[in-house]
């Protein structure tokens, strides 16, 4: 009997492809043969986002276009997994029925019997509670570059965000053990991953239901000591647990990336509580100010939703001075979307949606101005760079500082004659644009 192909598809975050990673590495183990080629496939699986209308929107397009391959391929069968399956199950059986099976967050351990099923020509349907533990150990089959990996150190959230429907959609906060995490990490550096980044819903909430408090700093110092481990980068950094022990490590810790990611999502005092997020600007402000008083040459990142309802005009040029004042390193701007089921939802003074993508705009223009007058600061200066790729057409490498996370963030473009993708190299920077850097290689004292 022929071996089977299976191709998947996967949208949304980082923590998607953590799962999809995981169903790869279960489909492998079972016999099935893995395939980027949909025209080949027999399976394809399209893991979803249904955060926000925009991903819903994808992922809805995503499931019809490969459907296609049912007739201009050899697909037999198409699964859907993850947030959109977990939310609108009934409304996917009945408006698609291109689909042959559905799995939930919490079940996609059990893709195997799914995809057995559906080829049996049944209509598997898997949507229970979203608990899935990523204690047990399961195979894994990355889809990122050799040299870096992604781990979730928790899965869910206990925040009550008004915009947000992730509590409903991956369950309450559930930290993983720390001998978990690092065995796991362990196994990826064997393999040959130099950078490791650390996710979950709420990164700093790290160990406080397993452990009755805090567990990310300890957490870092143990991986810190996985001896061929290079770069350790944070993600989803909330401001309301970020402790001064955790300052602390950013500025001493050689190892962990002065990389902050911390997601604020306005500066109006008012909008954060519809929000429901902890804390007022002041004490945001405090909390930056506290951080790069430490650890000086730190790169922050945030994200901001513009439009939530009741922001009026001067909030969203308080919001304007305070990006320009604060002087994000990496900014990334989300228009507020209406999600159903959410308390926000509910919110008189909903913004127009045309209002709500000026905004968008104006803030993205003005935060390029911000990105630009950063990135000269590291004019002159030597920075470490993990290279990724080489541009045949510039005859240059491409890669990323420890101030850059994979996919999201800028580039370096470095001219070196002796290198390889996967090495980290020493680079003085010498030109400087909105997002990217351009520098060169210090052949002599590169690190291999």
């Amino acid at each position: 009997m022929k071996q089977k192909k299976v191709s998947i598809v996967t949208l949304g975050c980082e923590k998607n492809l953590v799962d999809s990673e995981i169903m790869l590495g279960l489909v492998e183990k079972e016999g099935y043969s893995i395939t980027q080629n949909k025209d080949e496939a027999d399976v394809i699986i399209v893991n979803t986002c249904g955060f926000i209308d925009a991903s819903k929107e994808e992922s809805v397009n995503t499931i019809l276009d490969m459907a296609d391959y049912k007739s201009t391929g050899r697909l037999k069968s198409l699964i859907v997994t993850g947030c959109l399956s977990q939310r609108y199950k009934e409304e996917l059986l009945k408006e698609m029925p291109e689909i042959d099976g559905i799995v939930g967050t919490g079940d996609f351990d059990q893709i195997v019997e799914v995809i057995k099923d559906s080829l049996a020509g049944k209509k598997p349907i898997l949507i229970g509670n979203p608990v899935f533990s990523y204690e047990q150990s399961l195979p894994r089959k990355r889809s990122t570059p050799f040299y870096s990996a992604y781990i979730k150190i928790a899965e869910g959230c206990d925040h009550s965000c008004t915009f947000c429907v992730i509590p409903s959609l991956r369950g309450k906060f559930r930290s993983r053990g720390i001998p978990s995490i690092i065995n796991e990490a362990k196994d990826l550096v064997a393999q040959g991953v130099k950078e490791i980044s650390i996710i979950a819903q709420d990164t700093t909430y790290y160990g406080m239901d397993k452990y009755d408090k805090i567990m990310l700093p300890e957490l870092i110092n143990e991986l810190s000591m996985i001896e061929d481990l290079e770069w350790i980068r944070l993600h989803y950094l909330y401001p309301g647990y970020f402790s001064d022990e955790l300052i602390e490590l950013f500025a001493t810790n050689p190892k962990l990336c002065k990389y902050i990611d911390m997601p604020l999502q306005h500066s109006e005092d008012h909008i954060l509580k519809k929000m429901r997020r902890p804390g007022q600007q002041t004490d945001i402000r405090a909390l930056i100010e506290k951080i790069r008083t430490r650890v000086p040459d730190v790169a922050l990142r945030t994200s901001i939703i513009v439009g939530f309802p009741g922001e009026t005009e001067e909030d969203f040029q308080s919001l304007l001075h305070f990006v320009q004042e604060v002087q994000f390193d990496r900014l990334g701007v989300f228009t507020y979307s209406e999600e159903e089921g959410s308390p926000a939802a509910r919110l008189p003074q909903q913004v127009p949606q045309d209002v709500k993508e000026k905004r968008a705009n104006i803030l993205m223009e003005v935060q390029r101005e911000v990105a630009k007058k950063r990135n000269d600061r590291f004019i002159g200066k030597e920075l470490k760079v993990l290279l990724e790729k080489f541009d045949e057409k510039s005859q240059v490498f491409v890669g990323r500082s420890q101030f850059d996370a994979p996919e999201i963030d800028g580039e370096v473009f470095v001219s070196i004659n002796k290198a390889n993708i996967g090495d980290i190299v020493n680079v003085k920077i010498t030109h400087s644009f909105e997002f990217d850097l351009f520098g060169e290689g210090i052949e002599s004292e590169s690190s291999k």
